[in-house]
């Protein structure tokens, strides 16, 4: 780009003007014809001494050979000075930049000293002397920090771009606001040509320059920033409606340590519809629920709520987990056929040390041993929830005292150049060394798997710990059992069994003498309706005494209104009136249990126990 300071034209400006007046003058009307050859090779004839002579008045500033160039050879065809087509090589360089409305500022030399700047750079920064560097007399610039820029492209001989400086609002012109401008510094060659017809212009010979050009995009970058909160806040209503979704509290059993953690994937306004639940059966059983209903957005996450809303109340009913799976995978279908979704259920019995579990298309739970080897729970893994026409069954694992086990859903372990199964190995590598609380456990497995805010995927993560206890807690824990041999005398041993049991847990004379009632009343009604084998055991733990009683019999006992007639039938009714809560379920080798608990007040749930252990 050639930049001619001095010359009120562009580049070539003065030969063309010249062809141009030449052509547009007017020819005289009559005379002889010229001499054919007289004058035809040269528009400035010679002198006698064979030295060209001056230009007459008819050739002053003409171009001989852009005459010859454009002769017409029929005047006929001639164009008149209206038909000639526009041009722009009459505009003035100076005209140009003064009407931009952008910011242009020149400098030259290697100290990029001020040649011009525009009308609008002056509005906006006030006016700048010319001739001093671009430190002095442009500190904005510097400010900006485009003076590194400028330098390389005087260097380069190449353009440079930078988008979106802050022009901060201040003194010195129209600054009212802060403004956004992208800056474009382009090499130009600045010349000059005679003195200088403008007091502005300090460059009084040829130097490689530099012209800044800054576009205002303060609208652009409003926008983008409105776009930009108004994504957040949507991003935000649907994180808060996930997170609603989720339960606020966990609820905490009272033989397990449990804590979950849920992180949205991406930055979009979707969510996914990765969900967790833990329930608390009775009689010191826990439900352990973790799912992913796969794709984003709010259909995904409806179908999440109803899922878990519905595993709530499968779980009330204390079934199996195989079959709790079974009821979700028939909802699944009726809900939305074409959404895929995944769960694992998983039921914790303190009295057996074991997880039983049932899984739809999910990932296997990791559990971890005390002696800290982590193993997979093993099949058997049905196809996802929905599907239809598959028989789930549950599996067991070990999870005794000091053993811990974690749910999670894909997002954690799948990426997109990996192999899944290699995500799950490294998740047992980070699993075998993560100690403390779970919380502190959940944190650590994401840190360990690289999980980001800026993760593609939304996180799920359910760690348990089945803690061992030792000194004073392991007073707050026991068990007792009795087996129930014989017909109707074994009522007066239970009782009697009852009776000792609770006395040596030294619990208060009210409390021993309504465990008492709800064990004779439940030993009873087994005598009465069930078959043997049959089964008191006593439980305490921290927080309640727990009394339950099972037999062989399946058929489940039901609460109901007695008459006044009536011998029978009031048993349950005085167990469901004296206790905290109560329930019933079938067990896996056939047969019921029967159960009841009893809240702690609070000062036997941290008072010291003495005397004999039963169990």
């Amino acid at each position: 780009m050639i930049f001619t300071r001095w010359s009120a034209k562009l580049p070539g400006t003065q030969r063309r003007a010249a062809a141009r007046s030449d052509r547009a003058a007017p020819r005289p009307a009559s005379g002889p014809p010229a001499a054919p050859s007289a004058a035809a090779p040269s528009a400035v004839p010679a002198a006698p001494d064979d030295t060209p002579a001056a230009p007459t008045g008819a050739t002053t500033g003409s171009v001989p050979a852009a005459r010859a160039e454009h002769a017409d050879p029929a005047p006929s065809r001639e164009l008149t000075p209206e038909a000639l087509p526009p041009t722009v090589d009459a505009l003035s360089v100076h005209d140009i930049l003064g009407s931009i409305p952008a910011l242009v500022a020149v400098v030259y030399g290697p100290e990029h000293r001020l040649a011009y700047v525009n009308g609008a750079y002056a509005h906006v920064f006030g006016p700048r002397p010319a001739g001093h560097t671009t430190r002095e007399a442009l500190p904005e610039l510097d400010e900006l920090g485009l003076l590194p820029l400028m330098d390389q492209v005087l260097r380069s001989g190449r353009p440079r771009t930078v988008k979106s400086r802050k022009v901060p609002a201040g003194p010195g012109g129209d600054r009212s606001r802060d403004a956004y401008y992208t800056f474009t510094c382009t090499p130009i060659e600045v010349a000059a040509r005679g003195p200088a017809p403008d007091p502005e212009v300090a460059c009084v010979a040829p130097h490689k320059g530099v012209l800044v050009f800054g576009a205002e995009v303060t609208d652009q970058i409003e926008s983008a920033e409105r776009l930009r909160a108004s994504e957040a806040r949507q991003r935000e209503a649907a994180v808060t409606l996930q997170r609603s979704l989720l339960p606020q509290e966990l609820e905490q059993p009272d033989d397990l340590r449990v804590a979950a953690t849920y992180q949205p994937g991406g930055t979009d306004a979707a969510v996914g519809g990765d969900w967790y639940d833990v329930i608390t059966l009775g009689a010191g059983r826990t439900a352990l629920v973790i799912g992913d209903v796969m794709g984003r957005g709010v259909r995904a996450a409806a179908v999440m709520g109803q899922l878990r809303t519905a595993v709530r109340a499968y779980a009330r009913l204390d079934l199996p987990p195989h079959e709790v799976i079974q009821l979700l995978d028939g909802l699944a279908a009726e809900i939305d056929a074409s959404q895929i979704a995944t769960c694992v259920y998983a039921v914790h019995d303190p009295n057996e040390g074991r997880l039983v579990y049932s899984s739809a298309g999910h990932l296997p739970i990791l559990v971890r041993d005390p002696d800290g080897t982590v193993r997979r729970a093993a099949e058997p893994t049905g196809p996802p929830l929905g599907t239809g026409g598959w028989l789930h069954t549950s599996g067991s694992v070990p999870l005794g005292p000091g053993s811990s086990a974690v749910l999670y859903t894909d997002g954690l372990v799948e990426r997109r150049d990996k192999d899944i199964d290699d995500g799950v190995e490294a998740l047992e590598r980070a699993f075998a060394g993560a100690a403390g609380a779970p919380d502190i456990v959940c944190d650590r497995l994401l840190r360990s798997l690289g999980i980001t805010a800026a993760h593609d995927d939304d996180v799920a993560i359910l760690v348990l710990q089945h803690p061992e206890r030792t000194g004073h807690d392991a007073e707050l824990f026991h068990n007792a059992a009795l087996e129930l041999h014989g017909g109707t005398e074994a009522a007066p041993r239970a009782r009697a069994f009852a009776s000792g049991v609770l006395a040596s847990w030294r619990f208060s004379p009210e409390l021993h003498d309504l465990g008492v009632l709800a064990a004779s009343e439940l030993v009873a009604n087994s005598l009465q309706h069930g078959t043997p084998p049959m089964r008191l055991r006593l439980r305490r733990t921290d927080r309640r005494l727990i009394v339950e009683v099972t037999d062989g019999d399946d058929h489940l006992p039901r609460r109901r209104r007695a008459e006044p007639a009536d011998e029978a039938g009031r048993g349950i009714s005085i167990v469901a009136t004296i206790a905290s809560s109560w329930g019933s379920r079938r067990t896996p080798g056939g047969g019921k249990a029967v159960w009841c608990e009893f809240a702690l007040p609070h000062g036997q749930v941290h008072g010291q126990t003495h005397g004999p252990a039963a169990g």
